[in-house]
């Protein structure tokens, strides 16, 4: 994966490692689209190689990464409803409740 900007000021095209922040002008491009790109008759297209220590997972994703974890897997309380209701069907763990309340 590659994001393509736009210099028009410079008539470039920039290809470069996929960015991690959305940008107005940019476009990011699968594998395949990025290596067949091809610019406009008169500019020129750079191609910018990623840094590889920098293509890994870093300290921060992995705390992310476990963070996420460590909240899909926090029980999710059960909240009952209040009031009066009586149950008129169900489906699976899914129950259709009717207020008897005025």
């Amino acid at each position: 994966m590659a994001t393509l900007t736009y210099v028009y000021a410079d008539s470039t095209a920039v290809l470069g490692p996929l960015a991690t922040y959305a940008e107005p002008h940019s476009y990011d491009l699968c594998e395949e689209h990025a290596e067949r790109l091809s610019a406009p008759r008169g500019w020129e297209v750079l191609r910018l190689a990623p840094d590889p220590a920098a293509c890994g997972p870093t300290s921060d994703d992995l705390v992310a990464l476990a963070d996420a974890v460590r909240e899909a897997a926090r029980p999710v309380p059960v909240v009952e409803p209040r009031g009066q209701a009586v149950e008129v069907g169900r489906r699976g763990h899914l129950r259709v409740l009717r207020s008897i309340d005025p």
